[in-house]
């Protein structure tokens, strides 16, 4: 399949957000990708489900929600009203991946699991066959702007070998640090989705950086 860009709102600007939104309408981005951060989780406060309800309304491309907060069990069904159409969960935050997980298809999203940088991704080798997509984060999470961890790659390799010999239909999604120079090596390494934030809403023309993202084959 070709693969996907999911621009980060996070690095829109939200003074402008319905503006921004209606560019990513306008461009080849295939998601909006928005990141829910608790301040307990990880080290910073985003945005919650009132703005997702905004979000909604506005765009014309399915909500990428990553939840980056403890106990996500709580909210799950209340981001579903709001209007997620993906809906991933830390692995680290979850102590009954299964059922968090379950729940999810259950509400009918398409279920993600995120990995922190320091997580090996053969822990999510149980719960391939009922999950969509893994979220492979290539940036300590927290905050947008930082680089690329180099090892990332690796773990990328590792995680396409493991989908594709046990016969999972799962992306790879990858977030952090992500740009058009990077792109085409990541793709090259098996991932299907490109999340970027900052290259996208801090570029001159967001709309043809988001071409440049889906160009490489």
């Amino acid at each position: 399949m070709d693969h996907l860009v999911s621009p980060s709102i996070l690095a829109a600007d939200f003074g402008n957000l319905a503006r921004d939104i209606e560019l990513v309408n306008r461009s080849e981005a295939d998601w909006i990708h928005c990141d829910i951060m608790d301040g307990v989780f990880v080290p910073n406060i985003s945005f919650g489900i009132p703005v997702i309800e905004h979000v909604k309304k506005v765009a014309r491309k399915p909500l990428d929600v990553h939840l980056m907060i403890i106990d996500p069990d709580r909210y799950l069904a209340r981001f579903h009203e709001a209007g997620a159409d993906i809906l991933t969960v830390q692995y680290e935050a979850c102590n009954h991946l299964h059922r968090t997980v379950s729940e999810i298809r259950n509400l009918e999203m398409k279920a993600g699991v995120a990995v922190n940088p320091h997580t090996p991704v053969s822990l999510l080798k149980n719960i391939l066959p009922i999950i969509d997509m893994v979220l492979i984060m290539t940036v300590n999470p927290g905050f947008g702007g930082q680089s690329f961890i180099m090892e990332s790659y690796s773990k990328i390799a590792e995680m396409r070998k493991m989908i594709d010999d046990g016969g999972h239909k799962v992306l790879i999604e990858v977030d952090g640090g992500i740009d058009t120079g990077n792109a085409r090596k990541l793709i090259e390494a098996g991932v299907n989705v490109l999340v970027a934030g900052n290259t996208v809403f801090s570029s001159k023309d967001p709309i043809e950086t988001i071409r440049k993202l889906k160009k490489f084959q």
